[in-house]
């Protein structure tokens, strides 16, 4: 029995030591006023009695953590540059079991800078990105002290050293002096910047091409100094050649030597036979499909072979392509292309046979520069007229587009300049010119809309316009032109009253997008233009549509009719799918 009873005991004693913890048990809500959002973020995220919201505490865990959250605030404030703020707390009991920590802050007056002294060694100031990354230090004098902006602005120094050559820079002296009850602050900053290093072997791993292929992708001569920027250029060249998988390139510091850095190419090759398969609805178009198949590589010199069929209710086109790259410090890509396109719109049917040959250069002035010869021969209809014809011309292009984002941009820009024009001496029907400009602009307005202005201009010299086959001339009109009108439907006519396209082109649109929810907006848009022979009959078109961010691609809906032609026409429907530049 005396056993039984000290075994109640202990029973009864550690039921009471449960019931003890759970009536000390409380929880804690902290309030901050007096800062604004970035200081109020830092000062929550420093003050430890913060993390205990939802934790249970102890009423002296509560009062000891209390007590050290002024100098916590304080201390959290600095970054900042306010060193002297005022805190006052308090530690509220609003109910049993809670607790209720409340501090009022006044930041006081920011720390000023007032001298700042950084050195650089000359021979690195001279080359302009160094040069920026000193002249744009901040926080500057008479400013706040930021130590963000002061580890930013030591960062950015650091990386402009690094790279342009100056591999070994070292910071060797970096102070801030701070007087508090001046609230003033001193910068003293010293580099070592070393030794320029200049560009040694270029190294590729392994892979399917030979070194001396690979070696003409170099982007510098022998012996020029190190830059960070030639390196990424290099990169983005073994990239954009679509035969690897995989490219990393980097400088082997470790084995750098008399003044010069080894550069190593590491390359994964990519699957050398690529297939792709598209579907697409345009109302232009109909439904359509796309089937193409490309043999990366031929050979060890990196040729290139591609076929491609397209089909819809309008269209039907075969194509192959031979290319032939030329990669180095002004690449070029040389492409002979053969094909055939029958096409059929609401104003004209066309079948044509298609040789080309092509030199596309990359980055020409900031522009993708495509020059060549095109050869067309076949026959075709325009309204009630039939023609045939065989045409040798000459073919260029520039084009240039620039964007934030490649899905769904709000700010960017397409460019476009093309220019042609053949010879009836030299192989063709008609002697003829011709140029034509398009450009889009689109930009973010407000926190959810979008401007996207559009224009098209195009102009012709030509003795025997009939020669000319649909595909080179001017229409307006479609999903993509003027809006509220057919495909092709907006155009010089005949005697019958028959669309037979235009000499001259012009074309505008204004729009506006608004996304309501994530994915999905409206529109409201008026597109204008004529395509015309000797005079100019505006067309106007206006209308609304919807707008969705989908997994394929923007898809836009639009509904519009036309508001001022001479033209019969009622409401369209226009569905595009695509990227907006």
């Amino acid at each position: 029995m005396t056993n039984l009873r000290i075994l109640r005991g202990a029973g009864l004693s550690a039921l009471c030591v449960f019931c003890t913890a759970t009536a000390l048990a409380e929880r804690v809500t902290v309030t901050i006023n007096g800062l604004e959002e970035d200081m109020l973020e830092s000062a929550r995220a420093n003050l430890e009695l913060k993390q205990y919201e939802e934790r249970d505490v102890s009423a002296a865990q509560a009062r000891r953590l209390f007590d050290r959250g002024k100098e916590q605030i304080v201390r959290s404030l600095e970054p900042f540059g306010f060193y002297n703020p005022s805190v006052e707390g308090r530690l509220e009991r609003p109910e049993p079991g809670k607790f209720h920590a409340v501090f009022d802050v006044k930041a006081g007056d920011p720390v000023i800078v007032q001298e700042k002294s950084i050195e650089v060694a000359p021979e690195a100031t001279a080359l302009d990105p160094v040069r920026q990354a000193v002249e744009r230090f901040e926080p500057r004098h008479g400013e706040r002290l930021d130590h963000a902006k002061y580890e930013r602005s030591k960062d950015q120094i650091s990386a402009a050293l690094a790279n342009d050559g100056f591999l070994g820079a070292q910071l060797v002296r970096h102070k801030v002096s701070v007087v508090r009850s001046a609230n003033t602050a001193d910068i003293d900053l010293a580099w070592d910047v070393g030794p320029r290093y200049r560009l040694g072997a270029l190294r590729f791993s392994q892979t399917q091409f030979p070194d001396s292929f690979l070696q003409k992708y170099k982007l510098w001569k022998d012996g020029e100094y190190y830059s960070a920027d030639k390196l990424l250029a290099l990169q983005q060249s073994l990239v954009d050649a679509d035969y690897f998988t995989s490219v990393a390139v980097a400088p082997d510091l470790e084995h750098a030597a008399n003044g010069e850095v080894p550069v190593d190419v590491m390359l994964i090759p990519a699957k050398r036979t690529l297939y792709t398969a598209n579907i697409y609805f345009g109302t232009d178009s109909g439904p359509g499909t796309k089937l193409g198949v490309q043999r990366r590589w031929l050979n060890k010199r990196g040729h290139k072979l591609g076929g491609e069929i397209e089909y819809s209710g309008r269209l039907e086109e075969y194509s192959v392509k031979y290319q032939i790259p030329r990669p180095g410090p002004r690449p070029r890509n040389y492409t002979f292309g053969l094909g055939y396109r029958d096409e059929e719109t609401d104003t004209s049917t066309s079948r044509m046979f298609r040789l080309a040959a092509t030199q596309v250069a990359d980055r020409w002035k900031g522009f993708t520069r495509t020059v060549g010869l095109q050869y067309l021969n076949g026959d075709f209809e325009i309204a009630d007229e039939r023609g045939q014809t065989s045409l040798l011309y000459a073919d260029g292009l520039l084009t240039r587009k620039q964007a934030n984002d490649i899905y769904f941009p709000t700010s960017g820009y397409s460019l476009l300049y093309g220019l042609r024009f053949g010879f009836e001496q030299v192989l063709s029907d008609t002697t003829f010119a011709q140029v034509r400009a398009e450009g889009k602009w689109l930009k973010k307005v407000t926190d959810d809309g979008r401007v996207i202005l559009r224009a098209a201009l195009g102009a012709m010299v030509v003795d025997d316009f009939d020669a000319l086959p649909p595909e080179l001339r001017f229409f307006a009109g479609g999903d993509r032109s003027i809006r509220g009108f057919d495909y092709q439907a907006i155009g010089e006519t005949n005697a019958s009253g028959g669309v037979i396209g235009g000499e001259y082109l012009t074309a505008g649109s204004v729009e506006y997008e608004h996304f309501f929810w994530q994915n999905w907006g409206a529109a409201v848009f008026v597109d204008a233009g004529d395509a015309f022979k000797s005079s100019f009959d505006m067309n106007v078109g206006a209308g609304i549509g919807v707008r969705w961010k989908s997994p394929i691609g923007m898809v836009r809906l639009d509904v519009a009719q036309p508001v001022v032609t001479d033209l019969d026409g009622g409401w369209r429907v226009h569905l595009i799918i695509g990227p907006d530049l």
